[in-house]
């Protein structure tokens, strides 16, 4: 059979009549489409179409599909009818169309939408208060393993400690130094552009003085060890759950939180107050260094006005905090790795939220610290 008889068209006044006629079956699909898509440009400037089906012998459902989506194409632009329908090919026309419908989207009213946020929201809240428990919990863990140690101190890994303690505070000297003198820098720049216009210059001491080693400092470095160090404990001890290390240590007897939790926290517990110390330094150097460039002020006069003025109260203020942040920030990354389940893409998701957390909890710590130290006049 050849293409030519499936489809004929003829035109006139505007409307293009398609004779269909044949065996209308997927055998025959190519061919029937080839058809169409040859006669497919006269259609163009035609307003209306009319199918006459008289002479379709047999349709199955492929090529009921094709018709329906040929059918559906000229609709968007043409004004369509039929005629010479049979009973068959209306019954297979009602069958393919009632499933190849598409399913209109539920429509959602704005109470649906409402009460999906609230949902939403509570997940949300469901899951912070799941994770509150779990850290409490390991705190509270954490917390027996310290006072076993305590009380046994042949149970203390000196070795692990030091190794963490090098690596969390001696390898973090150079960011923290760097990090120092661009802050000392800003601030104290800053502050001289404003206090030059008063003819106060002298009094960045007090400036530089009080607010780096009390609050820029300690706030500044235990970010960056957040960021740093936080971070590596969590891929370390997410990387040992994930290469079951941990499951075989605990079948072999260890004490996970006394050979992983314990060295990494007391290790940032010492190093994190010598790096605000060794910060202090540096940010006070970095201030020294623009007020000598900026407001003409002498090493000497600078250094003569510091000791005179800035009480010592403001650098054990910001030291006093140091243990409390390195607690927060070491247990929080230990934290999220024991947390890690076993695929690698975890260990990035919790890392990013052992940061996350870590420099949150520092911050809302360090204003809770700075209430308490105003309330008390410290």
């Amino acid at each position: 059979m050849r293409d030519e008889t499936f489809i004929r068209i003829t035109i006139a006044d505007d409307q293009a009549i398609l004779f269909c006629s044949g065996e209308w079956t997927i055998d025959n699909l190519d061919r029937i489409e080839r058809t169409y898509e040859q006669l497919k440009p006269q259609l163009i400037s035609v307003k209306s179409v009319l199918f006459d089906l008289q002479g379709i012998q047999s349709i199955d459902t492929g090529s009921m599909l094709f018709f329906i989506t040929i059918r559906q194409s000229l609709q968007q632009h043409k004004h369509l009818q039929a005629c010479h329908l049979s009973k068959e090919f209306c019954r297979m026309f009602r069958l393919v169309k009632r499933f190849t419908q598409p399913t209109p989207p539920p429509q959602r009213n704005l109470f649906d939408t409402i009460v999906q946020r609230f949902q939403q929201i509570g997940k949300a809240s469901t899951e912070i208060i799941k994770d509150l428990i779990l850290f409490l919990n390991f705190i509270g863990q954490l917390t027996v393993a310290t006072f076993h140690m305590i009380l046994h101190p042949s149970t203390f890994r000196l070795k692990e400690t030091a190794t963490n303690l090098y690596k969390a505070g001696v390898t973090a000297l150079p960011i923290v130094a760097l990090s120092a003198f661009l802050v000392g820098i800003v601030i104290t720049f800053q502050s001289a552009v404003q206090l030059q216009k008063y003819g106060a210059n002298i009094f960045i001491v007090e400036l530089v003085g009080i607010s780096i080693p009390r609050e820029l400092s300690p706030l500044i470095t235990a970010i960056i060890v957040a960021g740093r160090s936080g971070s590596a404990y969590t891929a370390q001890i997410g990387v040992m759950k994930i290469t079951e290390e941990i499951d075989a240590m605990k079948t072999m007897g260890f004490e996970i939180f006394r050979f992983l939790v314990l060295p990494r926290v007391i290790a940032m517990m010492i190093a994190l107050p010598l790096l605000i110390f060794f910060a202090d330094i540096v940010g006070i150097y970095g201030g020294l260094l623009v007020a000598k460039l900026q407001l003409s002020i002498t090493p000497a006069q600078f250094l003569e006005r510091l000791h005179e003025t800035v009480d010592v109260r403001h650098y054990l203020v910001g030291l006093f905090k140091g243990p409390f942040f390195a607690l927060i920030i070491a247990s929080v990354g230990c934290f999220r790795g024991f947390q890690v389940s076993s695929n690698t893409e975890s260990i990035g998701r919790y890392t990013t939220m052992s940061v996350v957390n870590a420099i949150f909890l520092v911050i809302a710590m360090d204003a809770l610290f700075s209430i308490i130290f105003t309330e008390l006049d410290i």
